[in-house]
Parts: structure tokens; sequence; C-alpha cells
């Protein structure tokens, strides 16, 4: 989560809780944002990121996916419209303020809007497209994405390679169950922001909407690990899956709600476990 985990195209439901968002931006980035490592990696394996890939990472965040890209020598541009405190933390990541380290990044590019801002005179084309928030768990947690998809498509080649992630069947993710503790306490009254299973076509759908054209899926086991209970409700409230929640009662009630959830999967030692599998779609640009 995002992952969606973070997501950025999801309605939330009740009155706006009031959130610091610069300490949940690093809560996302130092304690949550890992548990997808997995999944970037057997994407980039499976597409053989590395030098002469030029990858567009829309929702982008605090910009780990990105910098793993980088590593495998990919030029990136990361774009993301919702989440500014994360795209600061993406900047100190893949941009720091050293002449040297700059000059190394020199192809990395970050950008905060949508598609339309990371076009302009003289950029190549994309053939690579991630958006990695992952759908599939929360109701209304795809609007908006193929009408981003569609907006990315014409900055990528012909046959361009795009990435959707997504939740895998709920009696595969543990944290299924405690994510449920969005629905039960977010306005009962209002769809958006309550959990749903996983549907086994979310991905295809998406990618159809947006006149993309699937080429292939996997399935990638992501477990979530915690140091300890609080570190845990630190991290699942960083993706925003709960802001509806917060917003319908308060976060002290989330909170004990959360801790009460994660308490079967918690080990002896303290530490927090939940095994989870998340799937992704490569779909091709027309």
């Amino acid at each position: 989560m995002t992952p969606t985990l973070v997501q950025s195209h999801l309605p939330h439901a009740g009155r706006a809780p009031r959130v610091d968002l610069g300490a949940r931006a690093r809560d996302w980035a130092e304690i949550q944002e890992r548990m997808l490592v997995p999944l970037y990696e057997a994407v980039y394996e499976r597409l053989d990121v590395g030098n002469g890939t030029r990858l567009l990472g829309l929702g982008c965040g605090s910009g780990l996916a990105l910098l793993m890209a980088v590593a495998r020598g990919a030029a990136v541009t990361g774009v993301d419209a919702s989440a500014p405190e994360r795209l600061a933390l993406a900047r100190d990541r893949l941009l720091p303020d050293v002449p040297a380290a700059a000059r190394a990044r020199a192809e990395t590019r970050l950008v905060e809007g949508g598609p339309a801002e990371a076009a302009g005179p003289g950029v190549p084309a994309y053939n690579l497209l991630t958006a990695f928030q992952p759908i599939g768990c929360m109701a209304g947690d795809s609007e908006g994405l193929s009408s981003l998809l569609e907006a990315a498509a014409p900055l990528a080649g012909h046959g361009a390679a795009v990435v959707l992630a997504g939740w895998g069947p709920p009696e595969r993710c543990a944290t299924s169950t405690v994510l449920r503790v969005a629905t039960k306490l977010a306005d009962p009254l209002r769809s958006a922001g309550s959990w749903r299973p996983a549907s086994r076509d979310d991905l295809e759908e998406v990618a159809h909407r947006a006149g993309l054209r699937p080429d292939g899926s996997g399935r990638v086991a992501c477990p979530f690990g915690y140091a300890d209970v609080e570190s845990a409700v630190r991290g699942l409230l960083s993706t925003g899956l709960f802001d509806a929640a917060v917003g319908a009662t308060d976060k002290v009630q989330v909170d004990k709600e959360l801790t009460e959830a994660l308490h079967p999967h918690r080990r002896r030692d303290g530490t927090v476990w939940m095994p989870n599998v998340f799937r992704y779609l490569i779909a091709r640009t027309p």
C-alpha cells in the first residue's frame, strides 16, 4: 500500500480528518513503503529494467520504486498530484543537493502534477509506465486511474509496457482482515472508503477502460512486517486507507480498533507479521 496502500484516486467518505501530513509522509517512507519492494523487484526483473529504460512513474509518492529503477540504470520521471509531502521526500532521495550526485542523476525528474506536466519539448518517449499504488481493497479505489493512464499513454511509444498493481485474493492477504476496520468505523451510508474483496479482473478492467492491451500478469508475496504494534498502526495509517474511518470517528478510536485487529498477527517477540500476495498486470499501449 500506496499502497493503496495509498490510493490517490480514492474519494474518502466523511469529514476530512486533521492529519499531520508531513509526519504521515515520513511514516510512509520509513515504515510502510518498503513492504512493496518484492513487487517492484519482480516487475523490474521480468521487464529487464536497466540501461535504455525510460520510466514514467504515476503517483510516485516518496520515490522508492523510482530509486530502485535508477539503481538498475533506468532514466526515470515521477509524477504525483496528490501528495506533495511525499514528493518532497522523493526529491531528498533522488535529487540530493550534492553536485556529483546531481550529475549522476541527470536523467531523473520529479514533477508535482500529472502526465501533462511530465511532457515537454525534447522529452523522449517513455517505454515503461508504472502505476504501483495497489487497487482492489477499497470501494472506488480505481476511480480516476483509467483516465490517468489514458493521459499518460500518448507520452509512451507504441507497445510500451504499462504496469498496474493490485491486492491479491483476501484469503491470501492477512492484512485484509485489518483493513475491514476502515469499513466498520467509516460512515456506513457511503460506499467510498469501504473494504471490498479484490476481484480477479480488477486490473484487466482498468486496462481495458484505458484502451490498453493486457500482456501478462504475475503474483508476488509481499508480507507486511513491523517491529511492533505501534509501528504497524503508524504504517497502516500512513496509507490513507483509514482516512474515512478517522473522519467518521477520531484517531484515538481508529488506533484502538487497529491495535485490536493486529493482535492475532503479533508474534512472541512483539513483532507483527502479515503474509500478503499482490498481483501485477503488464499491459501495452496502442
